[in-house]
């Protein structure tokens, strides 16, 4: 063992000796802080590296100018992060952007230093006793929308829980929380997953893989082998998607605890150990005593509504409510906290986000899907669609996607950098599909692009914005695209 992974392995609760531990930090941005923060209020020494230097008046520059106050030593620029400090270290918390061929973290592991993300340092920063279980969440998409509904039904029961990790707010800002919570639903990134190490879920799961971020892990068996580790040492569930063979595998191939149980989730009726649909009412058919022979109802498909006059909830968003459903059943949520928890929650903003009718047709706002499993997922919920679509494809394959939606497509309109991509998968699969490509990229663009999804749109169609593809080219994010989307409906709507 070495020096450095001597002085860690103790370090299991908040209540161990943390004081004196030589620590470095990986990157000054919201995890980075929070790590740092919690570290020196444990008496730790910390340096924090960042290969940019705070601009004045940044948030950043703010977050630096604690943690100095703090105590925290502070590095900037290439050299830097280039390689280890000077001083000693025992243990470097990495940022999850940071890829594993980072120079400092491949100099972290030839000197056997142990390197952790920040929710490994959250898990062992709970208390040694009365620490909230957490349930996990990760998979390719929909990460985000199970945990949110999962939250609302450990609300809907009573319980004090907060939606956490990848969704937003940093685990640790919740586990160092001066009023304790019951229960943590836990977002976890593929890129969160490599860097943790022993994290023991009350249940956890996976929702899907597809491939994505594999620039990142080096292949999609790396990748998938870091999804995998959202299993590992759960104690009373592993919830995998029956109509996903790489999940249930996943699971058969995870070290769990001792009486840990495999729960499928499915779309289809559900058989024994099982969440599922009979007709339109979710069923349980894993946690209720007489599962050979009855389920219970946990609500109906009404109750994902997102109104009275919303369409039917999309199949991927009936997956991720099973889900969800499946870990607040694990942790003893009953069947009518998690229907009331159904209809309390409030979709996230650009996903599948029913913009209404205008002109006839129906307007939704998928900026969120920028992938093309998430943009497959969005299309395969409506009949005829006018799909608008592109962006940054980041060497995504779409030839399965198009190929797969072909039959409901009624127009595609076209935007962003890598659209010729898409046009030529469109020639290939779906060749008598009207297309039109909008090769401009100034403000006004989306209006031109929704005056053009309008033209080749039915009565009681669909114009979906479902791009396949990250933004960036054009915007700012998914969530500035979704604006402009939405914002040019709106406008369309007062020209009558």
């Amino acid at each position: 063992m070495t020096t450095g992974s001597a002085r860690t392995a103790g370090l299991t609760s908040r209540d161990a000796d943390w004081a004196g531990l030589r620590a470095v930090v990986a990157g000054l941005g919201v995890s980075g802080f929070a790590a740092a923060d919690a570290l020196l209020d444990r008496g730790a020494a910390v340096t924090v590296v960042d290969a940019t230097e705070p601009a004045e008046g940044s948030p950043m520059e703010e977050r630096a100018r604690i943690l100095d106050i703090l105590g925290a030593r502070l590095r900037y620029g290439e050299p830097a992060v280039r390689a280890l400090p000077d001083e000693p270290a025992d243990l470097v918390v990495t940022s999850p952007g940071w890829r594993p061929d980072q120079p400092l973290l491949v100099a972290a592991a030839r000197a056997g230093v142990p390197v952790w993300g920040e929710v490994e340092l959250a898990w062992r920063l709970r208390p040694a006793t009365g620490a909230a279980p957490w349930l996990t969440v990760t998979g390719t998409n929909g990460k985000t929308t199970t945990v949110r509904m999962l939250t609302a039904m450990l609300r809907a029961a009573g319980l004090r829980a907060r939606s956490v990790g990848n969704v937003g707010t940093a685990v640790l800002e919740a586990v160092m929380d001066p009023e304790p919570y019951d229960v943590l639903a836990v977002e976890l990134s593929s890129f969160q997953l490599h860097w943790s190490h022993s994290i023991a879920p009350r249940a956890s799961v996976c929702l899907n893989v597809a491939p994505d971020h594999v620039d990142w892990h080096g292949s999609l068996e790396e990748y998938t082998r870091a999804k995998g580790r959202v299993y590992a040492n759960t104690e009373v569930a592993c919830v995998y998607n029956v109509q996903d063979e790489v999940t249930m595998h996943l699971v058969e191939d995870a070290e769990v605890r001792e009486g840990c149980r495999a729960v499928g989730f499915t779309l289809a009726t559900p058989r024994l150990s099982e969440v599922g649909l009979v007709d339109d009412v979710l069923a349980d058919r894993a946690f209720v005593e007489e599962r050979r022979t009855s389920a219970a109802e946990l609500g109906t498909l009404d109750d994902l509504r997102a109104g009275p006059d919303a369409p039917p909830p999309a199949p991927h968003l009936v997956a991720n409510a099973l889900a969800a459903a499946a870990l607040a059943r694990a942790h003893g949520v009953p069947p009518a906290a998690v229907r009331q928890g159904m209809r309390d929650f409030t979709p996230e903003p650009h996903r599948i986000a029913d913009l209404g009718v205008v002109r006839g047709v129906r307007w939704v706002d998928d900026s969120k899907a920028t992938n093309p499993h998430a943009a497959a997922a969005s299309l395969a919920a409506f009949e005829h669609v006018v799909w608008v679509a592109g962006g940054l494809l980041k060497g995504a394959d779409v030839d399965e996607l198009v190929a797969s939606a072909a039959g409901r497509l009624r127009g595609v309109v076209l935007l962003g950098r890598d659209r010729a991509a898409i046009s030529d998968a469109l020639a290939r699969h779906a060749p008598d599909v009207p297309v039109v490509d909008v090769a401009r990229t100034d403000t006004g663009a989306m209006d031109q692009v929704v005056a053009d999804a309008l033209s080749l749109a039915r009565e009681g169609d669909v114009v979906l914005l479902a791009p396949a593809a990250a933004s960036m080219d054009m915007f700012a994010n998914y969530g500035a695209r979704g604006d402009a989307f939405s914002s040019a409906v709106r406008r369309l709507d007062t020209r009558g």
